[in-house]
């Protein structure tokens, strides 16, 4: 194909099966002649400003139109002369112009998802998967053999409404503070019809995804789109995660009133949004009839700010400064482009570290600094306090590679505890941003990684619980998962799912541990009883300084190992299949491995592990690490958590620890959905830090914002008969 028979080309654009106007390449520019977005006529061409509001890499396309034209779309795999790299995926015939014909999608590999469909070995289309709205641009007339069939089912709202922008209101809370709220209804409805309703409350301003939000106006939903308090053009000042519950209810009120409502409310949420939208459900609000929650943030003890009782570093900081610059949030700080993660996370003291790195306080910041244990300000902002008022049904998505799986799990914990009803759970091989990707950092997936019918779950979830549309989302298994390894999509009727059983794998050793070179093993439940001896039945001494007595031996009752401070383990901090590899080259890192496993072994659902520990400090942080070792020794995380000893008994609860004594540690794990290949070993480590996870505690037991003298501690793992450390895997039967 010739580049001159591409760019004669005129694309229709579809985003979320809305159409948004023709596109056509000319002489390195591209034209776009609009849709007009409130009475749907088609506008004159105009050039395409480099900065558009679409997830479509338009520049990326004009720049590789050469490559795509002189590919030869053949074969398993095509390799572009740019360099972007293409599988074989799906298929899709369709009727044109009298004939059948039958279209190829190709699944771009390694990059974000930028698949092509091509026809008789041309390219006819392009396709942009994402969160808010899979968009196409296909040629005219080839419709059909693009994956904007996931639109075609009649029983989904039509795009058959412009949109009517209202303006901002300033709406007014309980206490007077009011917020910018935009509404947007359907253009073309009959007179005086009242719409069911989409609350989106961010921020992150709430014009920065306007135009996603309004193709649900487009099919018959008004959108309320609200700046939360303190950010962009609401009053009042920014207090995370405090005010949203109350927040939403007085919305939610606010739009019941109005003339256009039917007084059916959801709410859609993803990241700290998603922590809106859970704090929402948990008001009780008669009239919040839906919510979908993607990659929630979490309750702060929990997921951020304060994780597991640390102090968090990186992941809460870029957050932190990013929205304390101003009212609106600096995306440059956020992906620590203009501000140096390393220099943030080694700054003192800790409550100066704003004025440090932008040169101004933080509100946030000091007010977390001024509440160092968990009170009745945290207690407001955790939405498990009011689990029990939670009616509303609930879509929860996430991913493996979520930064806040946590606060995921959290919410599903909640849901299952209450027994809310249709409440349902989609988990992918996904990032915070999900959808995005079939590889990541060297692990590949399969190419039905990236789905096409995305934004039409989240539609039909409104449609069905706020339009009452019959279209049995809620029906069927309430978990749907995807297996990496097996690279395979499964489904549950719950999750975890109800086909696994736990199973403990118990921490042994000679006494040596220490790093990936050591002697620590991982045993199966027989496996340890078989190895357990008379050795292993009297208390162990709390920490030995030398490994000797029971510490040491083929069947050692405990490890060693010295934390300190101020050599904290140096991991990525995000939530990644980072290889552990050097980093468990550290003897502060204890590492038990599995032998090679004879059959392949898949582990998917919620995980734990029972540590029993000791410590020469009165307090420290247990850092915990599942990991999948192939054969050339490459220790690919797959799940972790860190959490604070005095907080063992309940965050209600604190205690310091008397210094030697054995403690018992229930510790959540970040849920997975794994299988480990033939060959393959199962490893479990257990350390004290990760600077980019949360500051390394002080072993003081003082407050962590005054920034004490640390003190470096001999810490003692026991794997005993007595003390049995273990981590529990939901194992399912191959």
């Amino acid at each position: 194909m010739n580049i001159e028979k591409l760019t004669a080309r005129t694309f229709h654009l579809y985003c979320a099966g809305v159409f948004e106007g023709k596109v056509r390449f000319e002489d390195g520019k591209i034209m776009c002649a609009k849709v007009d977005p409130r009475r749907r006529t088609q506008m004159q061409p105009n050039v395409m400003a480099d900065k558009t509001p679409y997830a479509m890499p338009f520049g990326h396309i004009r720049q590789s139109l050469g490559a795509y034209a002189d590919a030869e779309w053949s074969g398993e795999e095509v390799v572009l002369g740019n360099g972007d790299v293409y599988r074989s995926h799906i298929r899709y015939t369709a009727t044109i112009s009298g004939e059948e014909r039958t279209s190829q999608v190709w699944a771009r590999r390694r990059e974000t998802a930028l698949d092509v469909v091509t026809l008789d070995g041309e390219p006819v289309a392009f396709v942009s998967p994402n969160r808010y709205g899979m968009e196409v641009l296909v040629a005219e007339g080839l419709e059909p053999l693009t994956p904007l069939n996931v639109y075609g089912d009649p029983r989904l709202s039509r795009p058959l409404y412009g949109v009517d922008e209202l303006g901002t209101d300033l709406v007014p809370m309980r206490d007077g503070v009011r917020l910018a709220t935009d509404v947007y209804l359907p253009e073309g409805g009959k007179p005086g019809e009242r719409w069911p309703t989409i609350l989106v409350r961010t921020c992150y301003d709430r014009n920065l995804r306007k135009e996603s939000f309004k193709r649900w106006t487009n099919k018959g939903y008004a959108v309320v789109n609200q700046d939360v308090r303190g950010r962009a053009d609401s009053e009042g000042e920014l207090v995370p995660f405090y005010y949203e519950r109350d927040d939403s209810a007085d919305t939610i009120d606010w739009i019941v009133t109005q003339s256009w409502s039917d007084e059916q409310v959801g709410m859609w949420g993803a990241s700290y949004l998603g922590y809106v939208v859970t704090a929402a459900a948990t008001s009780g609000h008669p009239n919040l009839k839906a919510v979908v929650n993607e990659v929630n943030v979490g309750s702060p003890f929990v997921d951020t700010v304060r994780k597991g009782g640390t102090v968090c570093s990186w992941p809460l900081l870029c957050w932190t400064l990013a929205q304390s610059v101003g009212t609106r949030t600096d995306f440059d700080i956020f992906a620590g482009k203009t501000v140096s993660p390393e220099a943030a996370v080694d700054a003192r003291p800790i409550r100066d570290i704003p004025r440090q790195t932008i040169g101004r306080a933080s509100g946030p910041w000091d007010l977390w600094a001024e509440h160092p244990e968990y009170d009745d300000f945290w207690r407001n902002c955790t939405f498990t306090e009011r689990g029990d008022q939670v009616k509303a049904p609930m879509f929860v998505i996430s991913g493996w590679y979520d930064g806040d799986g946590a606060g995921v799990s959290e919410t599903w914990r909640m849901l299952t505890q209450h027994d809310v009803p249709h409440r349902k759970i989609w988990l992918g091989p996904w990032e915070h941003g999900p959808n995005r990707a079939r590889d990541l950092q060297g692990v590949a997936f399969g190419n039905d990684a990236v789905v096409y019918d995305y934004d039409v779950s989240v539609l039909k979830w409104f449609d069905r619980f706020l339009k009452g549309v019959p279209n049995g989302i809620e029906m069927g298994p309430r978990a749907t998962y995807y297996v990496v390894g097996a690279n395979e999509w499964r489904a549950s009727d719950d999750w975890t799912p109800v086909e696994a059983k736990i199973e403990p794998f118990y921490l042994g050793s000679g006494g040596r541990a220490n790093a990936s070179s050591g002697d620590g093993t991982l045993r199966t439940a027989a496996s340890f009883a078989d190895g357990a001896g008379e050795e292993d039945k009297g208390e162990g001494e709390a920490y030995i300084g030398d490994g000797s007595a029971r510490g040491s031996g083929a069947n050692a009752e405990f490890d060693t190992f010295v934390y300190n401070p101020d050599d904290p383990v140096a991991s990525s901090g995000e939530r990644e299949p980072e290889n552990m590899r050097k980093h468990e080259l550290r003897n502060d890192i204890l590492v038990y491995t599995g032998e090679p496993l004879a059959d392949e072994l898949t582990v998917a659902g919620e995980l734990s592990c029972e540590l029993y520990a000791a410590s020469s400090a009165v307090d420290t942080d247990w850092v915990v690490t599942l990991s999948d070792v192939d054969e050339s020794g490459n220790s690919i995380r797959l799940s972790d958590y860190i959490v604070r000893a005095k907080y063992r008994n309940g965050l209600d609860n604190p205690e310091l620890l008397t210094q030697g004594e054995v403690e018992r540690y229930e510790i959540f794990m970040q849920n997975i959905a794994h299988t480990f290949p033939r060959g393959h070993r199962i490893r479990f480590t257990v350390t004290s830090s990760s600077k980019f996870v949360s500051f390394p505690n002080t072993n003081t037991g003082m407050n962590p914002y005054d920034d004490p003298r640390p003190v470096i501690a001999r810490q003692t793992i026991y794997h005993s008969e007595r003390y049995p450390s273990h981590v529990k895997l939901p194992i399912i039967s191959n």
